[in-house]
């Protein structure tokens, strides 16, 4: 069957995203400092023990990382002290900084000759569980749609966010293939839901799960001569 949709995952497929993350929350730590002195030291189990309770409360905010996020930073806030008007503005402060940090990715080299070349003959769209928007990042105009968790209330492997992407992109599953680095949720997510799914495998691993992705790239640059060979 013809490719006619390609979707992609985004977080350490289109960019390395540990490093981003760990500046994000060295950012938030800097900024809770010197504006929420009351917070002090506060302990990683203290904040660990808030999300669980918030998930347990609402098991959707398990998927909806940026409204959890904002929640943890508001209990927190609150436990050392702030009312509650005050604990709101500034976890809503704080999480913007670290949304400001989050965006600050450095795209693999390929990123954008490859999609370049791949949006003359497909359609694209992104489907991600985490809180990175393609517009703040340069790369909105290359994509028909984006999808994440948090709009959708469910995130991979879930079958609904690859079904809404068809949907979107006007295609059967079989003229589909999503891209990314996740076994479960981008590899047996995707082909649970009918899609081919390539995995974006550049560290070279070996494949340890069940099932077999259709194809493996070690890097993004590969892909348009990939699906050449499928049409």
């Amino acid at each position: 069957m013809t490719i006619r949709l390609i979707t992609f995952d985004l977080d350490d497929t289109l960019w390395d995203v540990a490093p981003v993350i760990q500046s994000a929350e060295t950012r938030l730590r800097d900024w809770l400092g010197e504006h929420a002195p009351r917070l002090g030291s506060f302990p990683v189990e203290a904040l660990a023990a808030i999300r669980s309770r918030l998930i347990e409360d609402e098991p959707s905010l398990k998927h909806r990382i940026s409204e959890l996020r904002r929640r943890i930073l508001f209990h927190a806030l609150n436990d050392a002290g702030y009312g509650a008007t005050e604990a709101r503005d500034m976890a809503h402060q704080a999480f913007e900084v670290f949304l400001e940090a989050r965006h600050a990715i450095e795209l693999f080299p390929e990123v954008h000759p490859t999609l370049e070349r791949l949006a003359n003959t497909y359609a694209l769209g992104v489907l991600t569980n985490g809180n990175a928007d393609v517009s703040r990042l340069g790369l909105a105009d290359y994509f028909r749609f984006s999808l994440c968790a948090e709009d959708l209330g469910v995130g991979k492997p879930d079958p609904h966010p690859f079904r809404e992407a068809l949907k979107r992109g006007g295609v059967e599953a079989a003229h589909a293939v999503h891209v990314g680095d996740h076994p479960s949720d981008d590899i047996a997510g995707a082909q649970r839901a009918g899609l081919r799914a390539i995995w974006f495998n550049p560290a070279g691993k070996s494949w340890t799960h069940e099932g077999r992705p259709d194809a493996e790239i070690g890097s993004l640059a590969e892909l348009p001569v990939l699906l050449q060979h499928w049409r």
